[in-house]
């Protein structure tokens, strides 16, 4: 049985107990709120209850956080699906490389194989859509090397404390 949670240099597994300390160091990087949305830090106690339900299926919960681990075990970052919308067949996607020594390795290329993979052949998504501020080139293509493509600009859409930026919507059609 093919293992679709693997591809190329990585694996993709879920949250466990002992990742609440790289996933508090992660989520509380205010250089990287812009690209999450984020506004506030989280705590350890939030991150451990987090951690603790994240075992509920992706039906439920509308969302999947995976850990991006090398196949030397060392954690390079997170992938997520969210607003999964099962009748429609379609997911948003999130990644994030934390370190920047682990950029430009191709673990984040690998990570998105595997999860377009997965979510062909486990969770019949039909659709897969990212949205990435216009400045941030490197997630640009690493989707458009994917096959996604542009199909919209929303102007003046998030609001950052440098000024408003444009965000761009990317699509792939998986089946």
């Amino acid at each position: 049985m093919d293992n679709y949670l693997e591809y190329g240099n990585i694996k993709l597994r879920p949250l466990e107990p002992e990742d609440v300390d790289i996933l508090y160091q992660w989520e509380n990087d205010s250089s990287i709120w812009e690209f999450s949305n984020t506004k506030a830090p989280f705590s350890k106690h939030l991150l451990r209850l987090y951690i603790e339900n994240s075992f509920k299926d992706i039906y439920e919960t509308k969302q999947l956080r995976l850990v991006i681990e090398t196949n030397e075990g060392k954690l390079a970052g997170a992938i997520d699906l969210f607003d999964f919308e099962p009748y429609h067949q379609r997911a948003g996607v999130g990644i994030l490389i934390h370190s920047k020594e682990d950029r430009n390795k191709g673990y984040a290329s690998d990570a998105l194989q595997a999860l377009i993979s997965y979510s062909i052949n486990v969770i019949g998504v039909r659709q897969l859509y990212a949205n990435i501020t216009t400045d941030n080139t490197a997630s640009i293509h690493l989707f458009t090397k994917a096959g996604f493509i542009e199909v919209g600009i929303k102007k003046g859409w998030l609001k950052t404390p440098y000024g408003w930026k444009d965000e761009v919507l990317m699509q792939k059609i998986l089946l």
